[in-house]
């Protein structure tokens, strides 16, 4: 104690501590309030446990006592059934007083010996009947108890057995009044037999054994037909909630959920065909259900697939629909086995909904293509496609590159949604669409070139082109786009296809009975290729003419290369000229050749069969338009026209110059010779109406081929003497105004290198190539 009080004293502070004793009250009792809260909880939860299972024997007893009256009302059945028997006796009794009827009218006829063998075969018959009506009595009451009991399949025994025993039974004629109601409660019976098997089947639990003994018991009842109706509807609705179960699920495969739908179906439809077959046999008339139950669910398919699908325009679609006729198409293969024939059909559904895909889809090409999307879609090629096209792009002419990049991405895309069978049954006519997207795609690129279009058929293309190709480097990348597209990357894009067309071709494969019009599968590649020449012709003819024409024609409108030219000639005669040149327009067009080849080098590079034929239609397309326009021959041929052997000189001079231009560059020179050489004749009748002698006024071809190689040479080189040099300095002048469109081209004849001319092309280095055009 006293060191408790120095402990006190030292430490004062400690007078403010809860002491222990006082915690232990309070804490013990909130303990205690718990622990009474919790009692009180669990004996409420005693309580409604209590009432819970009280509420659950008195239902269970009302259950009980619900059977009990069933069981009951079954045995007022019964008894019933008896009293309809016990009536059917006093029918037999009241034929046997008939019997006595007949002994004592035999007995007052005199004949009391008959009347008494007739009593006691009456006796007999009484005695038989009644036995034969006790049995079948008892044995009714036996089927009763059976199906109140539902002991179906021993019901079904015992029926089956009774009838075996009793063939009359099961026939259709008229017996005695006994006979007929037991045949009529027999039937009875029966019928009530059929409603609970029937009822059976139509569980949504019922299991493939269950079932199968419910169909075994129809066919013993003698019902084939209505087992048979039976175990179609059991395995549609089979299938029915499988697909239920599944179509919720069809938002999350969008592009193989068909195929999933297709595997239900003819998974189902080959399970049914098979079981049928065990169970029913080979009766023709099951055959014929089955053959149309399938078809019902083929058609029930198609409408799902459809219903299901993503929008028709996106490449899911197409995806989803390819795969869901390759993998009904190979199912159809395997069922052909078991007799279904079911390839026909199936295309007959598909065909619209693919053709409505491939449409749509090919709309939306021509929109991505066109760029009318908006640039939603993210464009990724690999180099194999991207590096030949992006050789045409610079730092600010990438337009129609991308517009070319988009068109080959878009084909690729639909190309690659498509399976091995769809492009089997579809391939030709996806192989139109796509030369058809490629003739708009041109379309929209003469809509892009400068000048004024004179094709009628553009008229079709109403989106206004956000961009136009005025320069020649711009104009050069435009059609190197479209010529690398068609020649080149195209057909490694669509090599799939031709590959698949062309193995069923040499396997000879028969498709699906021919069912498909012939555009669908047939298709000749030269007739393809033939369609995508015809649309690159119609860019480069169109190309030519406005190149052409802008260099006939000023801003003003007025012609540089007119008639005038040919009788405003100085001098009397070219032979005698020192340096003999074409006209200066002819010279002003080897130079804006010469410039086009220069650029055509560096944009073209390494493709010199587009140089070639471009600089050869334009050669061509001079001389065909001096051919046909009439404003020119109209001048010459006029009454009044001051016609001189000079002008005429200069015009044949024109025309073998040229001809040589082509024959320099190594291009084909056949049309231009021939069209020239009509000009040369038309020409020389004209001159030759006014009194000039083409013979003492022309010298020998060989001149004019000569003078014209010749002046190839000087313009090359740049000329010597001062008359070259006066035709030089008016031909710069006409040289800036017509044909200066380019930064990179020289600004005069005289500066451009012989090397760099017409991609250093020489007849004697350059084999012609192989040139076919829609005109010649």
């Amino acid at each position: 104690m006293v060191e408790s009080s120095e402990e006190e004293d030292d430490f004062p502070s400690m007078e403010s501590v809860t002491p222990q004793s006082k915690i232990d009250t309070i804490y013990q009792s909130k303990t205690e309030k718990g622990i009474r809260k919790i009692c009180f909880e669990l004996l409420d939860l005693k309580d409604a446990v209590e009432n819970l299972c009280s509420n659950t024997l008195t239902k269970y007893s009302a259950f009980l006592r619900l059977s009990d009256e069933v069981v009951e009302t079954k045995h007022e059945l019964n008894e019933l059934q008896k009293h309809i028997s016990a009536q059917g006796i006093l029918v037999q009794d009241l034929m046997g007083g008939v019997c006595r009827e007949l002994e004592e009218w035999s007995r007052t006829g005199g004949d009391i010996q008959e009347v008494q063998d007739s009593l006691q075969a009456c006796e007999i018959n009484d005695m038989v009947s009644t036995e034969v009506e006790d049995q079948r009595m008892q044995f009714l009451d036996h089927i009763d108890v059976l199906l109140a009991e539902h002991k179906i399949e021993e019901a079904i025994e015992a029926i089956d057995a009774e009838e075996r025993s009793h063939p009359e039974l099961k026939g259709s004629g008229e017996g005695s009044a006994a006979e007929s109601s037991f045949k009529s409660a027999l039937l009875k019976s029966k019928t009530m037999l059929e409603n609970q098997l029937i009822e059976i089947s139509q569980q949504p639990s019922v299991g493939i054994l269950e079932l199968k003994k419910v169909l075994s018991g129809l066919l013993k009842l003698g019902k084939g037909p209505l087992a048979h109706q039976t175990f179609l509807k059991s395995y549609g609705s089979r299938l029915q909630r499988s697909i239920e179960d599944f179509l919720a699920l069809c938002p999350c495969y969008p592009e193989t959920y068909s195929a999933t739908l297709s595997n239900l179906v003819f998974s189902m439809i080959s399970l049914t065909t098979k079981e049928s077959g065990l169970m029913f046999g080979d009766n023709p008339v099951y055959s014929n259900r089955i053959v149309q139950w399938a078809e019902w669910e083929i058609e029930s398919l198609a409408r799902l697939v459809k219903e299901n699908a993503p929008s028709s325009e996106t490449a899911s679609a197409l995806r989803a629909a390819s795969v869901c006729v390759q993998a009904s198409l190979n199912h159809c293969s395997t069922l052909n086995s078991q007799g279904l024939q079911l390839s026909k059909l199936l295309l007959v559904l598909l065909q619209p909904y693919v053709e409505e895909v491939l449409e749509l889809n090919f709309r939306r090409a021509r929109r991505v293509v066109l760029d009318l999307v908006g640039g939603d879609e993210s464009i990724t090629l690999s180099p194999r496609f991207a590096s030949p096209l992006s050789t045409f792009a610079t730092s600010s002419d990438t337009m129609f590159v991308d517009c070319g990049m988009r068109f080959i991405f878009v084909v690729k895309e639909i190309v690659e949604q498509l399976t091995h069978l769809v492009i089997l049954h579809f391939g030709g006519n996806i192989l139109t669409r796509i030369a058809q997207l490629f003739d708009k795609y041109v379309d929209f690129l003469i809509k892009a070139l400068t000048g004024p279009s004179e094709d009628d058929n553009l008229t079709e293309l109403k989106e206004p082109v956000p961009y136009k190709a005025e320069t020649d480097s711009q104009q050069l990348a435009l059609l190197g786009t479209a010529f690398t597209i068609a020649e080149e990357l195209l057909p490694m894009v669509v090599s799939r296809i031709w590959n698949v067309l062309n193995e069923s071709k040499e396997a000879g494969i028969v498709l699906a009975d021919n069912i498909l019009p012939a555009g669908n599968n047939s298709v000749d590649p030269k007739d393809w290729r033939r369609q995508l020449q015809h649309s690159l012709d119609k860019l480069r003819d169109h190309f030519c003419r406005q190149y052409v024409l802008s260099f006939i024609y000023s801003r003003d409108g007025e012609t540089r290369l007119g008639g005038q030219i040919y009788l405003d000639g100085k001098g009397e005669d070219l032979i005698w000229d020192s340096d003999p040149l074409p006209s200066l327009p002819f010279q002003a067009l080897f130079g804006k050749l010469q410039q086009l080849a220069a650029v055509a080098g560096d944009i073209l590079l390494g493709r010199e069969k587009i140089q070639k034929v471009l600089l050869a239609r334009l050669t061509e397309t001079v001389v065909m338009w001096l051919s046909d326009e009439q404003e020119f021959w109209g001048v010459l041929e006029h009454d009044s026209a001051p016609l001189r052997p000079v002008g005429l000189q200069q015009l044949i001079l024109d025309m073998h110059f040229t001809v040589e231009i082509a024959r320099f560059a190594g291009y084909p020179s056949r049309h231009v010779h021939k069209i020239a050489s009509d000009i040369i004749a038309r020409a020389i009748k004209a001159f030759s109406t006014r009194g000039i002698d083409p013979q003492s006024a022309l010298p020998e071809d060989e001149w004019f081929v000569e003078t014209a190689k010749g002046a190839i040479n000087k313009l090359l080189m740049g000329g010597s003497g001062s008359d070259t040099s006066e035709i030089d300095d008016e031909h710069i002048i006409m040289d800036d105004e017509v044909i200066s469109d380019s930064d990179d081209s020289p600004s005069s004849l005289s500066t451009v290198d012989t090397d760099e001319s017409f991609a250093s092309a020489r007849m004697e280095e350059l084999d012609s190539p192989v040139y076919t055009d829609s005109e010649s």
